[in-house]
């Protein structure tokens, strides 16, 4: 097919999207597909002209950001009568919205920490320890994780004013797990071996994420009971907030082998440090078969 794949966007994670789109772009070809790799802004559509003008069959958005990942994006596409890879608007909206994602969970009765929102009006009021984030951005940027009030202050008087609102959510001790999902042929959500990260740093930042090469990826980390667990759980997250084609579910396993969903990804990374494609590959879906899977969902799975 001939597959246009959008990176970059105005969004904090650009570059990051960037490096994944050029994966994807690379993948696509090694399976067969025409590509062609060019940006999409808010106020800048020229890429689906030429998209239009190609004769483009299927757009696969890498970006990820609150714009790009958020539903910015995916409403132009839809707009355009475009067919494209990942969630819709209404999901990308959702889980880029770290708030609104807790409370459908929580109406679901499916697990995630107890959280609050802040903004450079109003202080944390929730008991430490907490980690305090962006309610609408990703790559652990101006995350902060506060043992303590004092921390807590410092914390938030750097990152209020420059994030709208805050969300400050309960922080778990335990395994930090990621499970992606990926449908199958058949549209059927299938969750991948769960991942344990095991970052060198304090925590998993963008460093860890991005750049160092010793953060620890760990298959099989947990007894197959929890695997089977953890993987049921990924699958009712991705189904309870409408997500389509792919997500990356993020959780944290506490001592008493307790799950709590953190975070939802709809559009995951494809960067030489990824978790989704790494889970793939070890389930016998290397990365062109998963980026020519999804692309031909994409064209079959066209509501309109």
């Amino acid at each position: 097919m001939k597959v246009m794949v959008l990176a970059g966007g105005p969004d904090r994670e650009r570059e990051v999207s960037l490096r994944s789109g050029a994966q994807v772009a690379a993948a696509l070809r090694e399976a067969g597909h025409a590509v062609r790799e060019r940006d999409l802004m808010p106020d800048d559509q020229t890429a689906l002209g030429g998209f239009a003008a190609w004769g483009g069959e299927v757009v696969f958005p890498v970006f990820h950001g609150k714009w790009g990942e958020g539903g910015g994006a995916q409403r132009l596409l839809e707009t355009a009568g475009v067919k494209y890879v990942g969630c819709r608007e209404a999901a990308a909206r959702l889980c880029t919205d770290k708030a609104a994602t807790k409370r459908r969970l929580l109406d679901a009765k499916l697990p995630t920490p107890a959280f609050e929102l802040v903004n450079s009006e109003s202080q944390p009021t929730l008991p430490t320890p907490v980690v305090i984030k962006p309610n609408d951005d990703g790559s652990s940027i101006d995350l902060a994780i506060c043992p303590d009030p004092e921390a807590v202050k410092k914390a938030w008087a750097e990152l209020s004013p420059r994030n709208p609102v805050l969300l400050v959510e309960r922080f778990i001790t335990g395994k930090e797990m990621t499970v992606g999902i990926v449908e199958d042929e058949s549209g059927e959500p299938v969750a991948l071996p769960t991942i344990q990260i095991v970052p060198a740093t304090a925590f998993y930042d963008y460093d860890a994420k991005y750049v160092r090469d010793d953060t620890r990826y760990l298959f099989d980390a947990v007894p197959e009971a929890v695997e089977t667990s953890l993987r049921g759980l990924a699958v009712r997250v991705f189904r309870e907030l409408g997500c389509r084609q792919l997500s990356r579910v993020d959780l944290f396993l506490d001592d008493a082998d307790q799950p709590w969903v953190i975070e939802v990804n709809t559009m995951p990374g494809f960067t030489s440090h990824s978790l989704l494609p790494m889970a793939a590959a070890r389930s016998g879906l290397p990365l062109p078969r998963l980026v020519d899977r999804l692309v031909t969902r994409a064209a079959r799975d066209w509501i309109g």
